[in-house]
């Protein structure tokens, strides 16, 4: 659904992104994160048509951005990291507006399109409002709200929960996990266990280049360069020890507590990419040992950012 090929841009001699290429398949959501200035509000400008790239192109539900600029347009919601509204506007009149500006002018037509967006961004009790008057939390919908006026197939939103409080990053998170599958969507956000939980995967931008693009699941995995499994097991640890080493695809074990119980704790590293969560414990309870507890220790999604994004 989106597809960027090797996209570069510069302001004067100031480069902002190079070379970065990422595709985004239909109904997935992913987050674009990155430092300040990394390029993020950047690459989302270009697939918007809001800006042209120096070099590459990219298309969005197969148009491309340099000669259906048009076409991309109309497939496309879009809220900007600046919430685009006219503050003097009821929320009714302003949605209004932006129908007339989208091209919807059909009265039928546009009380549905209007109405629709009201019900799923949770606008009926302000719509009669001054948008002035209404809290950012409920701005920000609107905001929402005026991108999917157009039913588009895709949603580009920068920083959608900034500025936001707690219940208000909740209630917008809520709203865009609501559009899971009925639309493709990029985000970008700097809350970073916000995106863990919205996103299925991630594209990591550093100094205008990608850096990675995957699940957070997988990027773990290939930065530890193995998975990691916590095991809480009863039984001679050394034997235990001994036991779990023999699977194929085990690189390391070890011992981090014991007990007078006989009871041990274990992490085992595994081989690249490889969960034997299910070999591992055929082989305890098999060897006769007790198996208490097995956990997958994952990094954060800070963790994996502060990895790939700074040089300590």
């Amino acid at each position: 659904m989106i597809s960027a090929k090797n996209l570069t841009k510069y302001y004067g001699k100031t480069k902002a992104i190079e070379n970065v290429s990422f595709y985004i398949e239909k109904g997935e959501i992913v987050g674009l994160l990155g430092p300040n200035a990394a390029g993020k509000t950047t690459i989302m400008r270009i697939l918007t048509c809001f800006l042209t790239p120096n070099s590459g192109t990219a298309k969005v539900n197969g148009y491309d951005i340099l000669e259906q600029p048009l076409k991309v347009q109309e497939s496309i919601g879009y809220l900007p990291e600046r919430n685009p509204l006219y503050e003097e506007f009821t929320v009714g009149e302003f949605l209004n507006l932006v129908c007339e500006i989208k091209g919807i002018r059909k009265k039928e037509e546009k009380n549905k399109r209007i109405s629709t967006v009201i019900e799923k961004c949770g606008l009926f009790d302000v719509k009669n409002k001054l948008i002035e008057k209404l809290s950012k939390g409920y701005k920000q919908r609107v905001g929402i709200a005026q991108a999917l006026l157009n039913d588009p197939p895709v949603l580009i939103l920068d920083e959608p929960t900034i500025g936001l409080d707690p219940k208000q990053i909740i209630e917008t998170r809520n709203l865009i996990k609501n559009l899971r599958g009925e639309r493709t969507i990029l985000l970008s956000s700097h809350i970073l266990p916000e995106v863990s939980m919205i996103c299925e995967r991630v594209v990591i931008i550093n100094e205008g280049r990608i850096v990675a693009t995957d699940t957070v699941e997988n990027l773990t995995a290939k930065i530890k360069g193995g998975m990691e499994i916590c095991l809480e097991i009863e039984g001679d640890k050394e034997k235990v020890k001994k036991a779990i080493e023999e699977i194929p695809g085990v690189k390391s074990v070890n011992i981090i507590s014991s007990s007078k119980e006989r009871t041990s704790k274990y992490i085992v590293i595994t081989e690249k990419e490889k969960d034997l969560r299910k070999e591992i414990s055929a082989k305890i309870i098999n060897s006769g040992f007790g198996l208490l507890e097995m956990t997958l220790k994952e990094m954060t999604l800070e963790d994996i950012f502060l990895k790939l994004t700074t040089k300590e």
